[in-house]
């Protein structure tokens, strides 16, 4: 039996009589084997959210969760003795049945109601950025160049006007740039520069710049030992679901990239709650499955635990469900072919309990009850049992405005996010370049103009006398200027690839992708 102190409080399982049975734990040590919460709509998923969340938090383990339906944002609060809630205690044996609240972060995107969060275009990566965009393959190709040639430039992207600025230069320098690094097709540049049209008006220019989310600052604990809750406002958000599932699977990305490798601690370092997960992998291309399921199986090693909150268990491909090691089934209906095939693919995911069928079961469950399934000792999952969640001991329910921005105004990472840095980085430095190249053409221009003219204008000359002799200057002098037009060139074009080495070896040094095609951050 393991101590109070190594395991989390879930519920109470029950006995075929409804009587109560024992209390259900989630061993910490095994939190980081990832879990998944799944439930038709209103049986129950935010609660256990909810109640994993504040248990965590209790244990001195920092959550990230985003708010989708705006009313988790409660947990910054005490909860309040209602009647439903005190009987639910009493029935699970809670006691003593303590309210709290709990630290809470509030992040969003939009910076309304949390601090913003931004990422850099390079950070990003164009494996993202193209499903971000929804591309083709060929569009795709073309960002990947982009990528490449930023890096080989060091040329910083930061956000969407350096983007902007770089696919400018690849349609100016197409065919140059095309033998070295492959075909650049107009048609598919123009399609993704419309692309990036439409994700700057659905919002995503807020999303990408500086100052850059640092991961540790999602990894917060309290003076007393509390681990942070990182709240991510989505209501908003939700109406670009891409969007959504782009950027938390980038925060994922980011999250397995820094981290170092700590084998399986005594609890997690962060868990990360991906709600609505069937957004990340509705039409999803194999490539980026592929690497979603490989981000899960390894970011296990890093201390993070991921749990992925979907309605249906069909909503998680076969691979990435079977690393999910820790299972809240709340009810599904079963209605239609889809359906019954979902709570038998969901009844089968479970070890199998003799005292009642696990089929039968989620179709029957109640308003806050679960079919529950954790790891135990070894990592060998539990045989499954019917429970009944505990009750949270924060509030149910949303924050007021004025709540959240007392909250904010006293969070830790105040006024660290809240202003935009612009910074010289890609659109700046092709700017710079494109106009010293206008300055060298004029001064090159006004020098031939100007030795026309002394020529000229030099000396007399009588009909058919002396025109060799002038032809033979004239043709000479321009031998000169077009020599000295080709040095000053040279030496131009050495100066800004001199340029491009410094900023790409000051700046650049450790320009390697990780696995998501992210650019990793230099650790020390």
């Amino acid at each position: 039996m393991w101590d109070v102190t190594d395991r989390i409080f879930l519920g109470a399982s029950r006995k075929p009589d409804d009587s109560f049975q024992e209390h259900e734990f989630m061993a910490l040590r095994y939190a980081n084997r990832h879990g998944l919460i799944t439930g038709a709509t209103g049986t129950g998923k935010t609660v256990s959210l909810q109640i994993l969340a504040e248990s965590f938090s209790n244990a001195g383990v920092p959550v990230f969760c985003a708010d989708v339906k705006g009313d988790l944002s409660g947990i910054a609060a005490k909860g309040e003795a209602k009647d439903f809630l005190l009987a639910r205690a009493e029935t699970i044996k809670l006691d003593p049945y303590e309210f709290q609240e709990f630290p809470v972060i509030f992040w969003d995107l939009f910076g309304k109601k949390g601090h913003p969060i931004r990422t850099t275009i390079s950070e990003m990566g164009p494996l993202l950025l193209s499903r971000l965009m929804n591309l083709s393959d060929a569009q795709e190709g073309i960002l990947n160049i982009a990528f490449e040639i930023a890096d080989d430039e060091g040329l910083l992207l930061l956000d969407l006007k350096d983007l902007r600025s770089l696919l400018v230069h690849l349609g100016e320098n197409a065919k140059e740039i095309s033998v070295r690094y492959g075909n650049i097709h107009s048609s598919s540049l123009g399609a993704i520069q419309r692309s990036l049209l439409v994700l700057e008006r659905e919002g995503a220019d807020f999303f990408f710049g500086e100052p850059a989310l640092q991961i540790s600052d999602l990894m917060r604990t309290t003076r007393d030992g509390l681990g942070a809750i990182n709240v991510l406002a989505a209501d908003k958000l939700m109406m670009n679901p891409r969007l959504y599932a782009t950027f938390l699977l980038w925060l994922l990305s980011e999250l397995f990239e820094e981290l170092p490798e700590v084998g399986d601690p005594e609890k997690p370092k962060l868990v990360f709650f991906f709600d609505e997960a069937h957004l990340l992998f509705d039409e999803a291309p194999k490539i980026l499955i592929e690497r979603v399921e490989q981000v899960v199986r390894l970011i296990r090693s890093k201390g993070v635990g991921v749990f992925f909150v979907t309605q249906n268990p069909l909503d998680v491909p076969d691979t990435v469900l079977s690393q999910l090691g820790n299972r809240v089934q709340h009810a599904l209906r079963a209605y239609t072919p889809r359906e019954q095939k979902a709570v038998k693919v969901a009844a089968e995911t479970f070890r199998p309990n003799p005292e009642f069928d696990c089929y039968e079961a989620i179709t029957q469950l109640g308003v806050g009850e679960a079919l529950v399934s954790t790891l135990e000792k070894k990592g060998v999952p539990g045989i499954v049992q019917r429970t009944l969640i505990r009750p949270p001991s924060s509030r149910l329910g949303p924050l007021k405005d004025d709540e959240r921005a007392e909250i904010m105004k006293l969070s830790p990472v105040a006024g660290r996010y809240d202003e935009t840095v612009d910074r010289e980085s890609a659109s700046e430095m092709l700017a710079e370049k494109a106009k010293k190249t206008a300055e060298v053409a004029e001064r090159e221009r006004l020098r031939e103009e100007e030795e026309e003219r002394e020529e000229t204008g030099s000396r007399w000359t009588l009909p058919d006398l002396g025109d060799d002799d002038r032809k033979s200057r004239k043709s000479s002098s321009r031998k000169k200027s077009t020599k000295r037009r080709s040095n000053r060139q040279t030496v131009s074009e050495a100066a800004m690839k001199s340029l491009a080495r410094s900023v790409s070896t000051q700046l650049g040094r450790a320009l390697v992708r990780g696995i998501l095609g992210g650019l990793k951050k230099a650790l020390d």
